[in-house]
């Protein structure tokens, strides 16, 4: 017999063998199989968190609850996964359903059992980044749970909640910043304290958070539920098909959250890719291309979205059977709702549901009205004053201009910081609705404002702070 075909075969089969990993010990996996052994090196870590409190923000925390019983039917221990949420809407009195939380119009109950780590006003951005780090003599309050990882450790943060360019809400003290946030990710690679990172990330303009902030070469993968320029959207919202029991007067998810979490239920993740779930949630939360939906993106090391799910999240035993097809199964809504206009719907609701000439009518009607005054409020004040710094024509250009993809959305993010604490120090806070402007601060300290200059427009431009609760400074700074 030729030696020579025999040579080949051998040279082939010691390729193979060299290019396995031999993850469990006793076996070779060749490198075509994904790694989805249960006795994988390191620890499955996971950062949960919702970003907003108020039971018209009901979406958030319920998109986290969801979350945190997928990565329980997945393997993830408790010990290893850390909830942050003000844990103000399970036995809230506006909720028809006392200590019970849904995420979905048929869905069951996703709060039981979900830990108290971080709540209250102890779900601040920098309790969020001690966690990260691992820094236990950083924190403030909470359970004290950090993320501990080592080198092998694969780590997934699902952050949900309102967001605008370069900033994501917080329920207590200042809003977490992009600058801040991917220094802390840099910081976290720097201590190689983990083998890969996935961030996934439900917020309007969330695209801004990473755009030419992540660096490509730190075995970190994001996708967010918007592009830079744009809203995100509630779904599962009174008024759509499907809605919410006829006893809830809010939205009860998210639509990139509940795009990437349904399909995490109800598919094998030991065969399903990050890059595959990708196109399913971008396919799902664009809806169609309609006016509903938003574009979801990808950041970092997109060589990481070749990794199976199962790395990040485990598998629901459940599912082990099912075979992955690469078609979207899951229906999109009839149509969705803004993130910014959902306590709109929910203040609405709770006005048209009331009984004529009622206190509780006249208390929502009450509130419709406030929260109306006090974004006119804002709108005016932060347009007013690009008239005041760059004239009546060519202040809102300067205000709206966006910068080419790829950009960062600001030089100096001290200046941006220094320009909301002066804007809200003059004119109240942002809130939720507010943060929509934070491109035009940044433009303001792009065009080379100085504070002093800010500090004059906004003094002309807001006379007075409206008394009603959204534009109080009673709960601090913005920044």
């Amino acid at each position: 017999m030729d030696p020579f075909p025999i040579l080949l075969l051998l040279t082939a089969i010691a390729t193979l063998v060299s290019g396995s990993r031999n993850l469990a010990g006793d076996f070779l996996r060749l490198p075509s199989q994904p790694d989805t052994d249960d006795n994988l090196p390191g620890t499955r870590w996971a950062i949960l968190l919702a970003g907003s409190n108020g039971y018209w923000n009901y979406r958030h925390q319920a998109d986290i609850c969801h979350a945190y019983q997928t990565l329980r039917k997945g393997g993830l221990k408790e010990e290893n996964i850390i909830v942050f949420m003000y844990d103000d809407i399970a036995f809230n009195e506006e909720n028809p359903r006392p200590g019970v939380i849904i995420n979905k119009p048929d869905g069951t109950d996703v709060y039981e059992g979900v830990p108290k780590d971080y709540t209250g006003e102890d779900v601040t951005a920098e309790n969020f980044y001690a966690v990260l780090l691992g820094n236990k003599s950083a924190l403030s309050g909470g359970s004290g749970k950090v993320v501990n990882s080592g080198p092998d450790d694969r780590i997934f943060v699902f952050y949900s909640d309102h967001g605008g360019p370069g900033v994501l809400g917080m329920p207590a003290g200042p809003y977490l910043y992009a600058s801040d946030l991917n220094d802390v990710l840099k910081k976290k690679h720097a201590s190689g304290t983990y083998k890969s990172l996935v961030f996934y990330l439900e917020a309007c303009e969330s695209g801004s958070i990473f755009e030419g902030l992540l660096p490509e070469d730190v075995n970190i993968y994001a996708t967010t539920a918007s592009n830079a320029e744009e809203s995100s959207w509630g779904t599962y919202c009174p008024g759509e098909y499907p809605s919410p029991p006829p006893e809830y007067s809010t939205c009860l998810g998210d639509l990139y959250s509940v795009a990437w979490m349904e399909d995490s239920d109800r598919h094998n993740l030991r065969t399903e890719t990050l890059n595959q779930q990708y196109k399913l949630v971008k396919e799902r939360t664009i809806s169609g291309g309609s006016y509903y939906g938003s574009h979801v993106m990808q950041y970092g090391d997109i060589g990481l979205s070749d990794d199976v799910l199962f790395l990040y999240l485990g598998t629901n035993p459940a599912n082990d059977n099912f075979t992955f097809v690469d078609e979207n199964s899951l229906r999109s809504p009839s149509k969705a709702v803004n993130q910014r206009d959902a306590d709109l719907i929910h203040f609405w609701e709770k006005f048209r549901k009331a009984p004529e000439g009622s206190p509780e009518k006249n208390a929502a009607q009450k509130q419709v009205v406030e929260v109306m005054s006090h974004r006119m409020h804002i709108d005016n004040g932060v347009e007013l004053i690009g008239k005041l710094l760059f004239g009546i024509e060519k202040g809102p250009k300067v205000l709206d201009a966006v910068r080419p993809a790829g950009m960062a959305l600001v030089d100096d993010w001290d200046c941006l910081k220094t320009m909301v604490r002066t804007f809200e120090t003059y004119c109240g806070s942002l809130s939720q609705y507010g943060m929509k402007h934070m491109r035009s601060f940044a433009n303001i300290c792009n065009a080379g404002i100085k504070n002093d200059q800010m500090a004059d427009a906004s003094a002309q431009a807001c006379v007075s702070i409206p008394a009603n609760s959204w534009s109080s400074l009673q709960r601090g700074f913005s920044a």
